[in-house]
């Protein structure tokens, strides 16, 4: 059987801490060295992937509940709900990867590392059980966990690749 993808969440007590920049280059840097990095986004406000016009927009509008587009290399499901999907639901879906990266979520149970800018606050909403590290520009922040430069990018990339990705 093989082994259960890690998930792990990158969140902070409020937007505008860098979350989505930092992740775009934990990705690229982790991809680099070959890994295959599953991402997801969790976003508040609703979003829209069907450009109006297009034809699985078409069929969205027409009454769809699920279209499908497929092309040669690369396939995507838009899926009408009711409520806002459940993490558990979204990334069982997901495949081909060795790691998903989660941008938010913070209430999840998943592991997270914490976000942490001085000029907006230095408290975490991570509760000690869950938190693997912070990343911050705070100079001394007193926590019982690594912590990391928002700079740091590959120093991050080999924290989740020794707790997460390497054989023991």
């Amino acid at each position: 059987m093989p082994a259960e993808v890690p998930v792990i969440c990158f969140v902070a007590a409020r937007s505008g801490t860098g979350k989505t920049t930092f992740l775009e280059k934990l990705i690229k840097e982790m991809t680099g060295r070959g890994y295959k990095v599953g991402a997801v986004k969790s976003d508040a406000h609703g979003f829209e992937i069907d450009k109006p016009g297009k034809d699985s927009w078409r069929f969205t509008q027409a009454g769809s509940r699920s279209t499908a587009i497929i092309g040669p290399d690369k396939f995507a499901l838009i899926q009408q709900t009711d409520t806002k999907k459940d993490l558990e639901e979204v990334i069982a879906l997901m495949s081909d990867v060795d790691v998903i990266l989660v941008e938010g979520y913070k209430f999840s149970d998943r592991p997270r590392l914490e976000i942490v800018r001085q000029e907006l606050g230095t408290e975490l909403v991570s509760p000690a059980e869950k938190l693997l590290a912070v990343i911050t520009d705070v100079p001394e922040l007193p926590v019982p966990v690594p912590i990391f430069d928002l700079d740091d990018v590959s120093g991050v990339a080999d924290f989740i690749i020794s707790k997460y990705l390497t054989e023991d």
